[in-house]
């Protein structure tokens, strides 16, 4: 595929996370954003002059009157992904779609046979397979320095909804609406789990809800243990809802040594041998990221949820992702960029978080289901 340079426009579908992040990114990347597209419309009329975007539309069929519009990116709750994916295929756009990527998993397959069938480019919404440890992480392991992987554990404690006065969008609180944060969260971990060690075979999670906010169908916390098809074990503890400091951790144990992310940000990559010398592994240039950069219009963050993103910490990786879909569209070489993760991805990320959720109902383990 080729297009010309100048010319490559784009619609962003949604006006919370979709101006924090995908707005700034596609800029980032010399992507000229074309519309904004939202349903509250005067809502999105005033962010879309906030942030000079030319077109303030109501829905993605009134965007896709401009004949420059190439890329579609949906940032909107998960339910109202399967519909906009189908529009957009439908129109030729190529489209990047949030994370979680559907309700289920035969949504998600069906939005992946639409995406084959347009022969366009689809991209899943998964920045930090570009950001800077966890990149280095994939590529320690790769190379064989612990040996083969066999045990991994990842947890992160936040305090962000341990208040029960908390706020998140509506859509956040609703387990029907696709909304919690195994979904908002643990496609992340699950993504990071099958590009770096492998794919799933079997899960047992339990999801809880710990905010105590009235009304609150969705999870704000969950715990699994999971089993790879290479036989490696792991453990996955998150809550959004964990009172005290942030905590974070990703570790993974092999047979020749282990490999581990620390630091404030998580931003540091350290190895040990069998017998306990370690090291920090250095960062190659093209994984060093320019510094976060805080969404400048700090009023538009009504909610506990929106203001986790308004430091702009994704927002670099997130830049990366763009900037390596645009070469996908390009028919250019991205180098030695990620790999970017696409709709057959968000298939078999589905897949896995189907089967966390059927577990915590079941008090079972569940096998996960081929993506």
């Amino acid at each position: 595929m080729s297009a010309n340079k100048a010319a490559l426009g784009a619609v962003v579908v949604g006006t919370g996370f979709g101006v924090f992040t995908h707005l700034r990114a596609l800029r980032n990347a010399g992507i000229e954003v074309r519309a904004l597209v939202g349903r509250d419309t005067a809502k999105t009329a005033a962010r879309a002059k906030l942030l000079g975007v030319p077109r303030a539309c109501a829905s993605l069929r009134e965007a896709l009157d401009d004949a420059a519009v190439q890329i579609v990116t949906i940032a909107t709750p998960p339910a109202t992904h399967a519909p906009l994916v189908q529009e957009a295929m439908g129109a030729g756009k190529h489209v990047l779609c949030e994370k979680p990527f559907a309700m289920n998993l035969a949504e998600a397959r069906a939005m992946l046979a639409a995406a084959e069938r347009a022969r366009v480019v689809h991209v899943l919404g998964v920045e930090f397979r570009f950001a800077t440890a966890h990149e280095l992480l994939r590529r320690t392991i790769a190379s064989g320095a612990i040996g083969q992987p066999r045990q991994a554990l990842f947890a992160w404690l936040v305090p962000f909804l341990s208040h029960p006065a908390a706020q998140t969008p509506e859509w956040w609180e609703d387990a029907a609406r696709g909304g919690g944060f195994l979904g908002a969260w643990g496609s992340h971990l699950v993504d990071q789990v099958r590009l770096t060690l492998g794919e799933f075979v079997a899960v047992s999670a339990r999801l809880q809800t710990l905010s105590g906010k009235a009304g609150m169908s969705a999870d704000d916390t969950f715990s699994a243990q999971f089993r790879l098809a290479n036989g490696l074990e792991g453990v996955f503890v998150e809550s959004m809802a964990a009172p005290g400091d942030m905590f974070g951790i990703v570790r993974i144990s092999g047979s020749e040594g282990a490999a581990w992310i620390e630091g404030v940000g998580g931003e540091e990559l350290w190895v040990a041998d069998r017998a306990g010398n370690k090291k920090r592994v250095p960062v190659p240039p093209e994984l060093v990221l320019p510094p976060p950069v805080p969404f400048p219009h700090a009023q538009l963050m009504q909610t506990a949820y929106e203001q986790a993103h308004a430091f702009g910490t994704d927002l670099a990786p997130y830049t990366r992702l763009v900037e390596a879909m645009r070469a996908r569209i390009e028919g250019r070489d991205p180098g030695n960029a990620p790999p970017l993760a696409t709709f057959k991805d968000g298939v078999a990320g589905q897949a896995v978080l189907d089967a966390m959720r059927a577990s915590a109902r079941a008090a079972s383990w569940v096998n996960v289901e081929a993506g």
